[in-house]
């Protein structure tokens, strides 16, 4: 699933809440809500559920309708709610690593693999395909309320790029302190930053005062 097409989709009721950079990989967007992740204080984007509902909504991976119902419902069902949201944290944990070690050549951890393949085989038990528009497209089940419905489509996206010939264009930031991950769709494949008008640019500003002290 592309990230545009199912925005343009799924008609936008609220401002987005979190900032997708990944060209259509939606996986690698939810293993960024830890920001900062390398720095001395990183911060955690998912503090609760609705955040977790929220990153469903602006992915355009569920329903605003279906959103609407696990917010809604998700106070009530304050302990099943919470559980997802610690196997969401967990999935994006196995994720990173797994990613991680791709991007810098290492071993891959198998526990972390191993995790990741669990929430894969979940995924794989709510979606469908349906015919849309004289072709198909997954859809995954928003008939029931499952409060870990939003983490079905962050696990068949790393699924998919994992298994694909896109994995090798899977970068991280080049900045010590971002390191945020992202898809390569660059025209030569060069990509350094996560996004160049804010890591790209801080860094070019280090490189000029660098420049401009060694003349001094």
């Amino acid at each position: 699933m592309r990230t545009k097409r199912l925005h343009e989709k799924h008609k936008r009721r609220r401002a987005p809440r979190f900032e997708l950079i990944s060209g259509g990989a939606i996986c690698l967007d939810f293993i960024n809500t830890l920001d900062d992740r390398f720095s001395s204080e990183p911060k955690e984007l998912l503090k609760d559920y609705v955040d977790l509902a929220r990153f469903a909504e602006d992915t355009g991976t569920l329903s605003a309708t279906f959103v609407d119902r696990l917010m809604e419902k998700s106070p009530l069902m304050r302990e099943a709610a919470h559980e997802a949201l610690q196997a969401a944290i967990q999935m994006r944990e196995a994720m990173y690593a797994v990613f991680w070690a791709i991007i810098h050549k290492k071993p891959l951890p198998a526990a972390a693999l191993y995790t990741l393949n669990q929430y894969v085989q979940a995924a794989a038990q709510h979606v469908q395909l349906v015919p849309l528009n004289g072709r198909f497209e997954w859809r995954f089940d928003e008939f029931l309320l499952n409060f870990q419905a939003p983490l079905w489509p962050i696990a068949r996206s790393a699924a998919e790029l994992l298994a694909s010939d896109r994995l090798s264009y899977v970068r991280a930031c080049e900045s010590e302190t971002c390191q945020w991950l992202f898809l390569d769709t660059s025209k030569n494949h060069r990509r350094r930053w996560c996004d160049m008008t804010k890591c790209g640019n801080r860094a070019k500003a280090r490189r000029f005062y660098a420049r401009q002290k060694e003349e001094r």
